[in-house]
């Protein structure tokens, strides 16, 4: 049986912890049904732009999946997937959408962040003379990446459930699915960024694990040999098993952080409670 995710107890007000805990609820109560999506899922991305839509796809079916609990109205996998599967051309639409808009952040705000850390430099070169030139190389990468960072996450947290009104809302299209999340998340952005932050911190070390410390027993393989392309191989297969297991708890957070804005927006979550009513 289903725990009440959608009491205002278990996600309101929106809070970092409220969020990561719901989050971690939806998760560990239906891991079986959403670990058996992400590794179809994972799987289908192997193959090029068809499965990469199928990816997209199965990821905002989780999401449905995890706000149909929140709103008291859970459906079944085949049911969510009937209303997710007509639209998957357009799941893929908006990650690379999403992708293109975080990429062009990036470049604008490491622009920024180059120039306010040259005229730092040049301010304090006035003020501590020459040393500053000598110190600048060790200062100058730390300072752009502890602004660049909160600048991105922050545009992230814009268009962080991007996809989840294109899988839960009718008549709705990746284009509007997009403006949807820009404008639900505008009075809310710092917190949510603060969200995505935390969330990102979990998941770390299962990322590290999976991702990166498969990768290093490349480092000192000589690339092409049958050892290399056999480590290579089980390291990808180990980097899929991780983010099968990322990728569902990211959803759940999605389907939250969605759910709490269109009720303090929409009043959605009223107007739910007086139904069941």
């Amino acid at each position: 049986m289903s725990e009440n995710f959608g009491s205002s107890s278990s996600i309101q007000p929106l809070s970092i912890g409220n969020v990561v805990s719901a989050g971690v609820r939806l998760y560990r109560s239906h891991l079986k049904t959403y670990l058996k999506l992400a590794l179809i899922a994972h799987l289908w991305a192997l193959v090029p732009i068809y499965g990469w839509a199928k990816y997209a796809a199965i990821s905002g079916l989780i999401s449905r999946l995890a706000f149909g609990e929140l709103t008291y109205q859970p459906e079944s996998v085949e049911e969510a997937r009937s209303h997710v599967n007509p639209r998957f051309w357009s799941f893929l639409a908006v990650y690379l959408r999403v992708a293109i808009n975080l990429f062009l952040a990036y470049l604008g705000v490491t622009i920024v962040a180059g120039i306010a850390v040259g005229l730092l430099t040049f301010i304090l070169f006035l003020i501590l003379g020459p040393i500053v030139i000598y110190l600048s190389p060790y200062f100058t990468p730390l300072l752009i990446i502890l602004m660049v960072l909160p600048g991105l996450t922050w545009f992230y947290a814009r268009w962080v459930v991007a996809e989840v009104p294109l899988a839960v809302e009718e008549n709705i299209n990746g284009s509007e699915s997009i403006s949807r999340s820009w404008e639900l998340t505008k009075a809310s952005a710092f917190r949510i960024q603060g969200i995505v932050i935390v969330t990102g911190l979990v998941t770390l070390p299962i990322m590290f694990l999976f991702n990166y410390v498969p990768n290093l027993f490349l480092i000192k393989l000589e690339p092409g040999s049958t050892i290399y392309t056999v480590v290579y191989l089980v390291s990808l297969l180990i980097s899929l098993v991780g983010g099968m297991f990322v990728m569902p708890f990211w959803q759940s957070i999605k389907a939250v952080i969605y759910y709490d804005l269109r009720s303090r927006e929409e009043g959605l979550g009223l107007q739910l409670r007086d139904h069941d009513i």
